[in-house]
């Protein structure tokens, strides 16, 4: 059984009549197990929440660059600078093509400059070009003491011209998809100035993000070789200059249409693919550990991609749609039931009974949790002790799983309606981009299986379906239907974390041992602990506070994915993947599933 909660997350029109009165009451309490209940309630770490319409268009152009900022935090290129590794001669190339860069950039300053009658707007890009410049002095002085004219030896690479093509094409009014207009009067020219903010924008903003996260993963770190640059991006003065950069496009755009503010989006989207191609365009001489499909062989290797269903793909927990579907579409006391259909439970006898079974549920977890918690605190990772102390989670789970199917609440769901539910059910934000990028993608040999609690497979398999992700393997508990109406009974299949890890283990067990196989797991609760540490690679999506307890108390340390990808950048001899290894008694944290599948598919 699951945390129980309100349906409010499912899109909207729903032509199913059952589906419309469902939004257009809010009649239903939410049941919920605590651990969940805090992720459940639609933070931003769970899902795109919509944005305030009072954020300026800076701002809620960053937020929708989310995947883009991870994909460039990510590249080869920044993770081996940032560990410390990247070859000297690789830095170099690379700094010769940022003077490349801002020397476009200076010029697409001036001409925003010159198009602009706002004075202070005026004041404000001549400052930000000031700074440009400030920039283009600071690299030419690292050329000088290297003794190398490198702008002269090192040609303009394609990425960087296609870059600096973009933004003075964009700063002469050459923008895609827009007319060219005659630059008469003062509001076509703050228009084109505009525009061009959109463009450079994006730049400074995503340089103050990788300077400040470099720079929390290089905290305590001494002599690393390229700490200068990381503290220059992130200083003070840079964040500010970003922070400016920033104002002065929503300045600019104040009077702007709703269709000239799409073109900036459109503009700041464009500049934001092109930097992420300017990282990746940069020569490595040394092998990335990353992204982890990396110089992926499809005939001798192999990547398996496990995934956890609730919670970890989702925004509500599945127990609760049903749960849900069951209430609303339950008789009301006095209605008469056909003879020929399963008798159902009426409207309040139905909402008593989950009551209850989320009452009971609820206090015996947390009752459960605590217990595992009174063993003593392990040193380093103690797995065997965390198997059999998690049966006791197990037999739990399976109790619970045997009260709902005695209580009858689930009894007479139609499998249209949840299959309808399904299909209106919002994953998570990336979820359905990262494995549609496995799916398509004809050069990569892996596999997907999901593993959950779920009681009814139908229900994930019609949201995946209707996200055009048809190539998983589903393993979960099903529902049993006579003529399309639940028998209350459920064919128990995942009921548990030790249904889960031994399912894990026999799909890896059937897997052909003739390539080198890679396994990843994701998941956000205690019921996926074990799978976690067993695979090559255990992420932890989310902040089930659960699952750190447990986890600390049995010796399970949990790392940021990111500054864990660092340290084994360090480490990597470069020959192959071996270094992600199960059983590590390491999990790595992440914030989002962009974050994830940067990591394991780069952009």
């Amino acid at each position: 059984m699951r945390s129980l909660l309100l349906l409010s997350p499912l899109r909207l029109p729903i032509p199913n009549p059952v589906f419309n009165f469902l939004h257009s009451k809010s009649i239903f309490r939410f049941y919920c197990r605590p651990s969940h209940y805090l992720r459940s309630a639609i933070t931003p770490a769970t899902m795109a929440s919509p944005i305030d319409e009072s954020v300026g268009v800076a701002r809620r152009c960053w937020i929708n660059s989310k995947k883009e900022s991870s994909f460039a935090l990510y590249t080869p290129f920044v993770v081996c600078l940032a560990s410390g590794t990247l070859n000297l001669d690789t830095f170099r190339h690379y700094i010769a093509q940022d003077v490349h860069f801002l020397k476009a950039f200076v010029q697409g300053c001036e001409a925003a400059e010159v198009c602009t009658d706002d004075d202070d707007a005026k004041v404000g890009i001549s400052e930000l070009r000031k700074n440009i410049v400030n920039e283009l002095k600071m690299h030419d002085a690292v050329l000088e003491e290297w003794g190398i004219d490198l702008v002269k030896e090192c040609t303009i690479n394609p990425a960087t011209a296609k870059y600096t093509d973009f933004l003075l094409a964009t700063a002469s009014g050459k923008v895609e998809g827009v007319k060219a207009a005659k630059l008469a009067t003062p509001f076509e020219k703050t228009k084109l100035a505009a525009y061009t903010l959109g463009a450079m924008t994006p730049c400074m903003r995503l340089y103050a993000y990788i300077g400040k996260e470099l720079q929390v993963c290089l905290e305590g770190e001494k002599n690393h070789p390229y700490e200068k640059w990381i503290d220059s991006y992130a200083s003070e003065g840079f964040q500010a200059s970003a922070l400016q950069t920033e104002d002065l496009l929503d300045k600019l755009s104040v009077t702007l249409t709703g269709e000239e503010l799409d073109i900036i989006e459109k503009l700041y989207h464009q500049a934001m693919k092109l930097e992420i191609q300017f990282f990746l365009a940069q020569p490595l001489v040394q092998k990335a550990i990353i992204p982890l499909s990396k110089d992926h062989n499809p005939a001798e290797q192999r990547i398996t991609i496990f995934s956890d269903f609730d919670l970890t793909c989702t925004i509500v927990d599945s127990s609760a749609i049903l749960a849900e579907i069951a209430i609303i579409t339950a008789p009301k006391s006095d209605q008469n039931q056909p003879e020929n259909q399963i008798s159902r439970m009426s409207l309040a006898d139905l909402k008593n009974a989950w009551g209850d079974l989320s009452k009971q549920y609820t206090e015996e977890y947390e009752q459960c949790i605590e217990k595992m918690l009174l063993t003593e605190k392990a040193e380093k990772c103690d797995y065997g002790r965390l198997c059999r102390t998690i049966e006791q989670l197990s037999d739990f789970e399976k109790r619970a799983n045997s009260r709902v199917v005695e209580s009858g609440v689930l009894k007479g769901l139609n499998l249209e309606d949840i299959k309808r539910a399904g299909q209106q059910l919002i994953l998570q934000d990336g979820c359905t981009d990262f494995f549609q990028s496995i799916i398509r993608n004809e050069n990569l040999n892996a596999d997907i299986h999901v593993l959950s609690y779920c009681w009814c497979g139908d229900l994930i398999r019609s949201s995946f379906s209707s996200g055009g992700i048809d190539g998983l393997d589903i393993h979960a508990n099903e529902l049993i239907f006579q003529e399309s109406l639940s028998t209350g009974e459920i064919d128990k299949k995942v009921e548990s974390p030790i249904d889960k890890v031994q399912a894990f283990s026999k799909i890896l067990s059937n897997c052909r041992n003739d390539k080198k196989n890679l396994t990843v797991y994701i998941g956000d609760s205690v019921g996926d602990l074990l799978c976690l540490l067993e695979a090559d690679v255990g992420i932890v999506l989310g902040s089930s506070s659960s699952l750190r307890r447990v986890g600390n108390h049995f010796g399970v340390s949990f790392v940021p994915l990111f500054p864990g990808v660092l340290q084994k950048q360090k480490m990597y001899a470069g020959s192959d993947s071996s270094s992600w290894t199960g059983l590590s008694g390491v999990l790595y944290t992440a914030s989002s599933w962009a974050e994830i599948h940067a990591f394991v598919l780069g952009s």
